[in-house]
């Protein structure tokens, strides 16, 4: 990732991050929808897990000019994601499901290099968050 990417993926975080709420409910409504064996996985609460998900990403997305900080957060991230039972497939449809909820809380805004921005941001977390579940396996 360019700090170019960084910036499209940390200024349009901004404007979706006061919709937190919205957001997180409009994603796992698209996961659950495009993969509804997911479901059980998630045992709590799923407002608790929707302010989860949200602060987690926040989190993430700011620290992408700080990869040795980031990575380990991802890691472990990974690991515990691997004991609850997620598979390696299952980080293609969150993908899938992140991607259709920004392009739907952005509208326009979503462009092809913001789009582009957020799947190299995905794709780099979710390929330490898959290594790391593995290697704790």
């Amino acid at each position: 990732m360019n700090a170019q990417q960084i910036n499209l993926v940390q200024e349009s975080l901004k404007k979706i991050i006061p919709n937190a709420e919205v957001v997180a409910n409009l994603f796992y409504k698209k996961l659950f929808e495009l993969d509804p064996a997911l479901k059980p996985l998630f045992k709590s609460d799923m407002q608790e897990q929707g302010r989860k998900l949200m602060q987690m990403i926040a989190t993430a997305v700011n620290a992408l000019n700080n990869l040795d900080a980031l990575l380990p957060v991802a890691q472990a991230l990974g690991a515990r994601h691997g004991a609850y039972g997620v598979k390696d497939k299952d980080y293609d449809t969150v993908g899938e499901a992140l991607l259709w909820t920004l392009a739907t809380g952005l509208g326009k805004e979503f462009t092809p290099p913001v789009r582009e921005a957020w799947t190299q941001t995905y794709m780099l977390l979710a390929g330490v968050m898959k290594d790391s579940a593995k290697s704790s396996a």
